[in-house]
């Protein structure tokens, strides 16, 4: 067991802020990460004797955590955060992850399932089922080893539902809350989870004082499940809005925090060398005098890129005026291709990008141009010199390219935006609005987009910055923070 160390305030993820590759000569080599907790939990201090707890997502996390005294991470390998990693047996990590959260839950939160075939809850989710309670109860015990008396657990997302629950059992001294950064399915799609699988995880998340969401309406759809599945009580304010909901003699709150883009990050890094180098490139690509539409994202099946390359292909079959004088600039950067439905996703958009080239290329133009690598560098690149940015998620629970892209746009750029993307909620009055399933309204979207004048464009840019940026990362965790202590 490990030494208790008495943390005041603990940060649960399935990721780390630090993650390590095995050289050949078995040392470790430690490559820090970023996101939206790295700098929420530097906005706290080193001083203030935080603890991040964390999952070993491969051989390099695991043998560090292995070295690692009790799994506490070298303090000069997390930029002096206290982590904590859990070497979590991999046949455990991979049914709980992959079996479930990523398989199961995603794909019920994203409304994704194609319901004639799937899903099947057979004796194969079973097991995957109870390596996910495993997974949950080992950030359990090591939350509680850790946390001091009274202490302010953050636990996030839909890898670790069942955590506050546990926790709950284990430490009730303790204030808890959980963050979700998917949606939250309404009940209907919700309740195509076994009746027990629904309600565990459920009751996982009301174990916690505090549950918060991206939107009003992932917290107002949780509501709805927890009043469908369990007769839970709902509260609710004088304008009708969920406030709490109330089970078995606790009462835990809902919460919203909008999670924003990091402006200063943003605008320091997009004007990086590397960056202009990337954007030189890309203009060479692009040609002289074309417009861009511009869409950063991974083949994760939520996204629609696929749709939104059929909206492509219709705008330059219904508007031959825009042939040769635009591109599709596509980043989509390979998502869980240990995942056989992502690989035939990613294989999908690859041939449909080439279908469209082949169609209605020339030798002077390419219409699509297709990267597949990641490379951070390239998509603020990208964002700089986009005239259209297209986001249009089938369901989403926030979105950041759509809050990113006004932050670093040069010129001024319209915003293509799917209603059913949390950030809808705070852009949708500045953006050209899409239903992700309809091709055809997409493709005249896109057509609108690219006639809007630039006058309009750059004021629309502005109010869609403001916007995007009203609680960046760093005060996006101090809010949740505050209002967990606050009680």
């Amino acid at each position: 067991m490990a030494v208790e160390r008495s943390a005041p305030i603990l940060v649960a993820s399935n990721r780390g802020p630090v993650s390590y590759a095995l050289d050949q000569d078995g040392s470790l080599v430690p490559k820090r990460g970023g996101g939206g907790l790295v700098s929420g939990l530097s906005a706290i201090g080193p001083d203030a004797g935080a603890v991040w707890v964390c999952a070993a997502l491969g051989d390099g996390d695991r043998e560090a955590a292995r070295r690692a005294g009790a799994g506490h991470l070298d303090p000069d390998h997390t930029g002096g955060q206290q982590v904590r990693m859990l070497d979590i047996a991999p046949d455990v990590f991979a049914a709980a992850y992959n079996g479930v959260a990523n398989s199961v839950l995603w794909f019920v939160h994203h409304l994704l399932y194609q319901t004639p075939v799937e899903p099947v809850f057979d004796a194969e989710f079973r097991a995957q089922w109870a390596a996910y309670e495993t997974y949950n109860a080992a950030f359990a015990d090591a939350l509680a080893q850790e946390a001091a008396e009274g202490a302010v657990v953050l636990v996030q997302d839909y890898h670790l539902a069942l955590v506050p629950g546990l926790l709950r059992a284990r430490r009730p001294d303790l204030r808890i809350g959980h963050f979700s950064h998917t949606p939250w399915a309404p009940p209907d799609y919700y309740r195509l989870l076994p009746d027990d699988v629904a309600a565990g995880v459920l009751r996982g998340i009301l174990g916690g004082d505090r549950a918060a969401f991206l939107t009003g309406r992932w917290a107002a759809a949780f509501a709805d499940c927890c009043a469908a599945v369990l007769g839970a009580e709902v509260v609710r304010g004088t304008d009708g809005s969920a406030t709490a909901v109330r089970f078995e003699g606790r009462e835990t709150r809902l919460g919203v925090h909008g999670l924003g883009a990091d402006a200063d990050f943003l605008r320091e890094r997009s004007r990086a060398a590397d960056v202009d180098e990337r954007l030189a490139a890309l203009r060479e690509q692009i040609g002289p005098g074309r417009k861009t539409i511009v869409r950063v994202d991974r083949t994760e099946l939520s996204k629609n890129i696929v749709r939104g390359l059929l909206a492509y292909r219709r705008l330059l079959e219904t508007r031959p005026e825009w042939r040769e004088r635009v591109v599709h600039v596509a980043f989509a950067y390979p998502s869980r291709q240990d995942l056989a439905v992502y690989r035939d996703y990613t294989e999908r958009v690859r041939v449909l990008a080439e279908e469209i080239n082949a169609e209605y290329g020339t030798e002077g133009w390419q219409p699509v141009a297709l990267h597949v690598k990641d490379d951070f560098a390239r998509s603020l690149a990208a964002y700089r010199l986009a005239d259209v940015a297209l986001v249009n998620p089938i369901r989403d629970g926030m979105n950041l390219v759509a809050k990113e892209v006004p932050v670093v746009s040069e010129r001024g750029c319209a915003l293509v935006l799917s209603r059913e993307a949390g950030a809808y909620e705070e852009l949708g009055a500045d953006a050209v609005v899409v239903n992700p399933y309809d091709v055809e309204g997409t493709a005249r979207a896109l057509d609108e987009a690219l006639r809007t004048p630039e006058d309009e464009r750059a004021d629309r840019t502005k109010h869609l910055a403001a916007a995007a940026t009203a609680l960046p990362p760093r005060d996006w965790f101090l809010a949740q923070l505050r209002a967990l202590q606050e009680g």
